[in-house]
Parts: C-alpha cells; sequence; structure tokens
C-alpha cells in the first residue's frame, strides 16, 4: 500500500501492483506479494471444497453446508438459469471454477495483511477470460462442426446479402476479440480502481490523524468512515465481479450452442 511518508501525503500509484520479488526473482518463476496472494487463495479455495466435500452427509452441516450452498447457487442462478439443466450440467465445473477463482482473488483487497486484489493485476483476468474463451468455442465447434459454428456466430440470419458485408466482419470482431478483451478488462478495471480507492481514504486517514495539522485532524475520522463503507462495498463488487464473469461465460456458451444466431 502507499504510505505517507514525513514529507507529506503520498497518494497511491501503479508501484502498488509491481512489488519486489520475494523468492525466484528475475526468473520465469519469480513470485512477488500479487503472485504469493493469488496461489495462497487458489490453495484456500481448494482445501476448503476439499473440507466441505471429502465426506458429505445426507444433511449437510458446517463446511459442508456453506460449499453445498455456495455450488447450488452458482448452478442455479446462472449454470441453469442461462444454458439449461442438461448444458448447465455439462459446464458447470469451468463456471464454478470461474466463479470462484475470480470472488476469491477480488476479496483478498479487503483482507488485513493481504489488501489486494490479485486480479487487479492483468495476468489473472486474462487467464480467466482465456479460460472462458476456449470453453465457448470449444462447445460450438464440437456441437456444430468449425464451419458451422463460424457460420452461426458471424452470420445474421434474414438480414439483406448486401448488408452482410458490414455486419460479417462486425459480428466476427464482437465475438472473436471483443469478448476475451471486454472480460478482462471489465474485471481488471473495477478491481485496479476499488484498491487505489481504499488505499487513497485509508492512507488520507494515516495522514490527517498524525501528520497534517492540528486544523486538518477533523478530516481523519470522516475519511475512515469513508474507507470503511467503502470496503463493505468494495466485498459486493468482489462478488457482482465473480457473478458478472461468469454469468457473461454461461451466456457465451449458450450463444455458441444455440441453433440460430
Amino acid at each position: 500500500m502507499a504510505a505517507s511518508e514525513g514529507a507529506g501525503f503520498s497518494p497511491p500509484s501503479l508501484a502498488d501492483f509491481y512489488p519486489p520479488a520475494i523468492l525466484f526473482g528475475g526468473t520465469p518463476f519469480e513470485i512477488n506479494r500479487v503472485m504469493a496472494v493469488r496461489l495462497l487463495m487458489t490453495g484456500v479455495l481448494i482445501g476448503f471444497f476439499f473440507l466441505a466435500l471429502r465426506t458429505p452427509k445426507i444433511v449437510p452441516r458446517g463446511v459442508q453446508n456453506v460449499g453445498e450452498i455456495a455450488l447450488d447457487f452458482v448452478r442455479v442462478q446462472i449454470a441453469d438459469e442461462i444454458l439449461g439443466k442438461k448444458n448447465g450440467g455439462r459446464f458447470l465445473p469451468v463456471i464454478t471454477s470461474i466463479f470462484f477463482m475470480v470472488f476469491v482473488m477480488n476479496i483478498t483487497g479487503v483482507i488485513p495483511l493481504l489488501n489486494i486484489s490479485s486480479n487487479a493485476v492483468i495476468g489473472a483476468p486474462i487467464a480467466l477470460a482465456v479460460l472462458a474463451y476456449i470453453t465457448f468455442n470449444y462447445a460450438g465447434i464440437k456441437q456444430k462442426g468449425f464451419g458451422g459454428y463460424m457460420k452461426s456466430s458471424v452470420i445474421v440470419p434474414g438480414l439483406p446479402p448486401a448488408l452482410h458485408v458490414l455486419v460479417l466482419p462486425i459480428e466476427f470482431i464482437s465475438t472473436f476479440i471483443l469478448r476475451p478483451i471486454t472480460l478482462t478488462i471489465r474485471l481488471l478495471a473495477n478491481m485496479l480502481a476499488g484498491h487505489i480507492l481504499l488505499v487513497l481514504f485509508f492512507s488520507a486517514t494515516s495522514y490527517f490523524l498524525f501528520e497534517a495539522s492540528a486544523g486538518l485532524k477533523v478530516i481523519g475520522p470522516l475519511t475512515l468512515v469513508v474507507g470503511f463503507a467503502f470496503t463493505l462495498f468494495e466485498i459486493l463488487v468482489a462478488f457482482l465481479q465473480a457473478y458478472i464473469f461468469a454469468l457473461l461465460t454461461a451466456v457465451y456458451l449458450d450463444l455458441a450452442l444455440a441453433e440460430e444466431h
């Protein structure tokens, strides 16, 4: 996090997202704080579902109950709602993986000692967008064949032939180029902005309370309250971004599997 240094208030900067190496510096396997958070939360996610589902009971209790509620939310509200029960069940593992990976890497932005969303650095959003991109293209090609999938993806039925010259490249760009880009940028931009605002509020609080002149110290409690309120908002954003990412993945799968454009 950006911090106040005796010379005055130091605002947050993009340097927060490029911390020094912790292990293997200067190699392709370099691990910095952001990558460490990714690895930690991946382990936490795997550990949680292992504990929740390793010995399932007919009447769930404790961790199993929480795990089943979480999985059921993704299945009912996203997979089955968009794809139907048959296709929803087929692609549920991918959709749930995307949802929970996005969520756990978002929520670290408000966890003490971690204090950064690893989705605020482009690597993880790109990887998740590529997973979604491969999945919906694979599903469409497997069901329709390459030619049939390309045709259904870029040709609008009933359109006058002359307009295809204009619409076909637009549909191609929209389907095969913009979808992964927008998935990546939407997640990255929201988590990047959220981190910067949180750092701004709390570093400003520190500055006003401990370094500013007496007349400005009264602003400190105000920035603290706003920072706390924004922390609650960031928890909501962490969930919503996971929901939107998984929902759009399901929508793109549904479009790829649809018989008509």
